[in-house]
């Protein structure tokens, strides 16, 4: 433990000690907000990756805003910061900087998540929709990276290595034409256990993305395994999908099947089809689709429903958001029902009063997410489980221009209050530390459930020490964990540190560490490291 603070000593002293150098900018505008995530469109992403920080501009100043989390050609999808709150068409800015991955990356069975997408097929409604005033209407955009990295973790019981490869390659109008590809391809394993891989080669091997596109005038038609932003709770499809735009609508159906629920391969037997339409709202303020889905599991029906998902922004400073499914078949000791049944709902709404304050409100009652892949510490994994579902209400204040204050609160609860849970979270964030030109952010994260109490404090320093060639980051929280049952408490200490570093234009290293140490001198060590090449 005392290398771990040395090393963050060191880091304490040369992170302030290293000059920000004032970068150029290429602006964006924010097409489209989820739930969870912000959409911006670039005439270009080339000098933009996943890990990167984008800005808005307040009186002269930039400060920080979202995180980028995925991309395509000329768009990116990011996670706002703590206490920023985002509208349609704000302006947005991306520094010319390295190309910095993401830390923790993970794989989510889309089918249970309609709001972060897993590959870069989610982000864009259509390739044609990436074509750019001015530019040949089937220009060719080619995009690639491929990654190697080692996930490893120490403990008293035992250690685990695990190796991850990933191949991501987007090409838009291949040769000037009309036709697009898209994959995503990881392939992961544990070292010595190569059995688990021989047994059942989709252990490993997850396709998350694997599709070509063909572009009519006024259609377009997709064949592979490809997820519909405009049905994405239905998460990945295989098989058909064809789109037809007239107007303000788009007219759609698919066929093929669901992907296996157990190791995410393909499935024969979860067939599936459906059809819907979509209407979008004039000078994209706003979108609309309703789909009607029947899908089966061997000869017999599995669910028909209809999903319905909207976004809009009615009025200024104001952006909505919502999504359910409606089941209407049900088959209980061999009757059938088809009484319309509620079985997934999610709402939210935002609203900015002023630069300096605003307000969210949400109620979510999907289903939970199913994780192939995760890098998540334990009281992340936690907090995030007990608190997805239910009624959530943030407020955000920026007292000075430097300075943003927020509390965030959720209540989830039941008839029977047998699956109980309260949270609240609050943060401050000095966005700039004049002279240091540090970001700083202070946490706590109080959870209350019918097991477990906890409470979590923390802080988080970042700063580009060499712009762009090497960046850091440093954390450390303090974690107390109450049983209910038996009243036991124990506590844990949380620190970790990264770098990244490029080695070339695009050739770029990665490295992390994040120590646990709790008070029953227990000790967990993680460390990923990671090589990626981009094309």
């Amino acid at each position: 433990m005392r290398y771990l603070f040395s090393a963050l000593l060191w880091m304490s002293i040369l992170l302030p000690a290293m000059s920000q150098v004032e970068a150029d900018w290429n602006a964006g505008s924010v097409s489209f907000l989820s739930s969870r995530n912000v959409y911006v469109k670039f005439e270009s992403t080339e000098e933009i990756a996943s890990g990167d920080t984008l800005y808005v501009r307040e009186n002269e100043l930039f400060t920080p805003a979202l995180l980028v989390v995925n991309k395509s050609s000329s768009s990116v999808v990011c996670t706002p910061l703590e206490g920023v709150q985002m509208e349609v068409k704000q302006v947005v800015y991306a520094r010319k900087r390295m190309l910095v991955e993401e830390k923790k990356e993970e794989a989510v069975d889309p089918a249970r998540q309609t709001d972060e997408p897993t590959s870069t097929a989610e982000i864009e409604p259509s390739f044609s929709e990436e074509e750019t005033a001015g530019e040949p209407q089937f220009k060719q955009r080619i995009k690639g990276r491929i990654s190697a990295g080692s996930y490893s973790t120490t403990s008293d019981y035992g250690d685990n290595h695990r190796m991850r490869y990933a191949f991501n390659f987007r090409g838009t109008n291949l040769n000037g034409s009309r036709f697009s590809v898209d994959n995503y391809i990881t392939f992961r394993h544990t070292l010595d256990e190569w059995s688990e891989v021989q047994d059942n080669i989709f252990n490993a091997l997850k396709v998350y993305s694997l599709a070509g596109k063909y572009d009519f005038d006024n259609s377009s038609i997709t064949v592979g395994r490809s997820i519909n932003y405009k049905i994405s709770s239905m998460g990945a499809i295989d098989g058909l999908q064809y789109e037809h735009r007239f107007g303000q609508f788009v007219l759609g159906a698919i066929a093929g099947a669901r992907p296996d629920y157990s190791d995410y391969s393909f499935n024969a037997n979860l067939l599936q089809a459906g059809a819907f339409i979509s209407l979008q709202a004039k000078e994209n303020s706003g979108y609309s689709t309703l789909a009607f889905v029947e899908q089966h599991n061997g000869s017999a029906v599995d669910r028909r429903f209809a999903y319905f998902q909207h976004s809009s922004s009615p009025v200024e400073n104001l952006n909505l958001f919502g999504s359910f499914e409606v089941d209407a078949y049900q088959k209980v000791n061999g009757e059938v029902s088809n009484k319309p049944r509620l079985t997934n709902l999610y709402v939210s709404a935002r609203y900015r009063f002023s630069r300096k304050f605003s307000l969210t409100a949400s109620y979510d009652n999907r289903n939970n997410i199913i994780y192939y892949e995760s890098y998540k510490n334990f009281i992340d994994q936690l907090i995030e489980n007990e608190t997805r579902q239910g009624m959530r209400l943030g407020v955000s204040v920026r007292p000075v221009r430097l300075i943003s204050v927020g509390v965030n609160g959720s209540w989830r609860f039941q008839k029977s209050d047998m699956n109980l849970s309260k949270n609240v979270n609050g943060y401050v964030n000095f966005n700039r530390i004049p002279v240091l030109n540090v970001r700083f952010t202070l946490r706590a994260n109080l959870l209350e459930t019918n097991y477990l109490q906890s409470q979590r404090f923390g802080a988080r320093l970042s700063k580009d020490i060499i712009r762009g060639k090497l960046s850091g980051e440093m954390h450390y929280d303090f974690v107390q964990y109450t049983y209910v049952t038996g009243g036991y408490t124990f506590r844990q200490n949380i620190a970790g540190a990264s770098l990244n570093i490029r080695l070339l234009k695009k050739l770029s290293l990665y490295f992390y560490y994040e120590g646990t140490f709790d008070d029953q001198g227990r000790q967990l060590n993680r460390f990923n490291s990671k090589i990626i090449q981009r094309f």
